[in-house]
């Protein structure tokens, strides 16, 4: 099972929405995913339209309890070969819940060992924050892709997520490498998306995703549904793009591993 967070400190940049369409995206392609929900807000949870209160086990009684196997928390979706471990409130305290058990960044990648064999995929949708939260998702992932709006901003929040994928790095998670930089709510018509697409891509180079994730009505109306767009609008130009991306996301991941396999035989 390969693991992939979907992380940034700055809220509004599109997490969850590349979260819950890229792992419906790769579902759609025949990929056994399954889609991790990690924020407090449970919009993930609620993007695939699970009631966050209507959940006999969630995330938070994976982590907080040893005798709760994750498995007991996974429920299926309405999309064929997407599953979900959903969120729900009370996962704000669990930060507090874990702040004197030893080795508590660790506690969500010991948890998942048991199921890595029935999926191919696993995407986190993180919190909005490099809280203890976050940093088990890092922790637990073999890749972090990153979502970015089209704003001045952008590049100073980067800055900031990288210090702290060299502390994860270093500290609990040597294998954990950036599949790629998202750019989010682009706007092409406008001189502002052009400018901080160019900076990002002279910044990242070939780290920025080719693909593209335009401002839609369509995609802003997907989780008032319940439902990712490829299947609330399968036709549409999110739909589109977040097919693309799955697709470059399967892509990569696959010339990755291809690459460490040659170096390790060398």
């Amino acid at each position: 099972m390969i693991t992939i967070a979907i992380a940034n400190q700055k809220g509004g940049c599109g997490k969850t929405t590349t979260a819950v369409n890229m792992a419906a995206a790769m579902a759609e392609m025949g990929k056994k995913v399954l889609l991790l929900d990690l924020d407090m807000q449970a919009h993930a949870t609620l993007g695939v339209g699970i009631d966050p209160e209507m959940v006999a086990k969630s995330t938070y009684d994976v982590m907080v309890d040893p005798h709760t196997p994750a498995v007991q928390a996974v429920t299926r979706t309405g999309v064929e070969h997407l599953d979900i471990m959903p969120s729900n409130i009370l996962l704000s305290g669990l930060d507090v819940d874990l702040i004197s058990k030893p080795g508590r960044e660790f506690v969500l990648k010991n948890k998942i060992q048991n199921i890595r064999g029935l999926y191919e995929y696993c995407v986190i949708d993180c919190a909005p924050s490099l809280s203890l939260l976050t940093l088990n998702a890092l922790a637990a992932s073999d890749y972090l892709i990153v979502p970015v709006q089209t704003q001045y901003y952008a590049i100073e929040g980067l800055k900031q997520l990288l210090e702290t994928l060299d502390i994860v790095r270093n500290r609990f998670n040597a294998r954990l490498s950036i599949l790629g930089v998202l750019l989010t709510f682009y706007e092409g018509r406008t001189l502002l998306s052009r400018d901080v697409e160019q900076q990002m891509r002279d910044y990242f180079k070939d780290k920025v995703f080719t693909t593209v994730i335009r401002r839609t009505v369509r995609l802003a109306e997907a989780p008032s549904a319940g439902r990712p767009i490829t299947t609330y609008d399968p036709h549409c130009k999110g739909a589109e793009e977040y097919r693309a991306l799955a697709r470059e996301v399967c892509n990569v991941e696959a010339q990755r591993r291809t690459t460490e396999k040659n170096i390790l035989h060398i």
